[in-house]
């Protein structure tokens, strides 16, 4: 077993420098990333308790030191190969959007740290034009990283991974508010979630970006026009943290050091939210930060920022 906090594997980041630390591991000899971020730590296969009539992708649970994991099959999700060592593989113990779970890997590389800069979007012709389970691309070497989507895994495979939107209802505004919101989210299921959402509470006018660099190039763009007043041109921002490009964090930095923008309500959205993020967030300037599972209370926090 071994730990991935912080002091035992020099992971620290210095906040808004736009890095993050990526856990290279490999299904049938295909190499994949994960955010370190998302990790609690790396585990050798051990014996599972089947869960009956379970998701095919599901083999079952374990629970170490008493804490109940659900194992997913990456390969069986991916449709690759099973491992031809299975008594070697890993289990890669993640914490996000408040679940705990084990996923399946047929071994790990180590730990690379890239620049968001430097990891590119897939081409949208690789899915034919949908929603893909790669986020982002990473060159490391002569190796290609694919950084896979893990919310949508855990969405796909359970749906009601409390990203439901039942109690949006009780955010929706009077009327239909104008007022624009600007989302940069790189996760095809994100966005529409989140739009969906807002559009629901009455927002008509939500602009959307795939990352934070080109949230960035959209405001620079509204400091342009000075004929209107700030707030009538963005009422808001919605950010996550892991984007290509430009993560959020270095975003909302970028936003709170910039005199015009500065003023700008901005909230990270993202399923790393704990209280090492929150600091971060701070650090950085946020004005409010949720975890993903937290649509509706989302729409509540835009709603007091743009009522304002």
């Amino acid at each position: 077993m071994k730990s991935l906090d912080n002091a035992d594997s020099n992971i620290l980041l210095e906040t808004g420098t736009n890095e993050l630390e990526i856990l290279e591991f490999l299904i049938s000899g295909d190499s994949f990333g994960i955010n370190v971020a998302k990790i609690t730590e790396l585990m050798q296969a051990q014996p599972i308790q089947r869960m009956p009539n379970s998701h095919p992708c599901i083999e079952g649970i374990i629970h170490p030191r008493g804490i109940v994991y659900t194992v997913i099959d990456l390969s069986s999700y991916l449709g690759l190969s099973g491992s031809e060592t299975p008594d070697k593989d890993i289990y890669i113990i993640a914490s996000f959007n408040r679940t705990n779970v084990a996923f399946h890997v047929h071994g790990v590389v180590g730990i690379n740290r890239v620049s968001w800069h430097a990891i590119e979007k897939p081409d949208p012709i690789i899915y034919g034009g949908g929603e893909g389970i790669v986020t982002g691309i990473a060159k490391v070497g002569d190796r290609i990283i694919s950084i896979l989507d893990f919310e949508k895994i855990s969405f796909d495979i359970c749906p009601d991974t409390g990203l439901s939107q039942d109690n949006i209802n009780r955010f929706i505004l009077p009327e239909a508010s104008g007022t624009p919101i600007l989302i940069s989210e790189d996760s095809a299921l994100m966005r529409k979630l989140v739009h969906d959402a807002l559009s629901r509470a009455g927002y008509t006018n939500i602009v959307i970006t795939t990352n934070g660099e080109e949230a960035w190039s959209f405001l620079q763009s509204v400091k342009e026009n000075t004929d209107e007043p700030l707030k009538s041109r963005v009422g808001c921002v919605i950010t996550d943290i892991e984007m290509p490009q430009m993560d959020g964090h270095r975003l909302t930095k970028l936003i709170k050091s910039d005199p015009v923008l500065s003023a700008l309500p901005v909230i990270i959205f993202s399923s790393l939210i704990d209280e090492t993020m929150m600091v971060k967030g701070l650090e950085v300037g946020a004005d409010a930060q949720l975890s993903k599972p937290e649509i509706g209370n989302l729409v509540g926090v835009v709603n007091k920022f743009t009522a304002k």
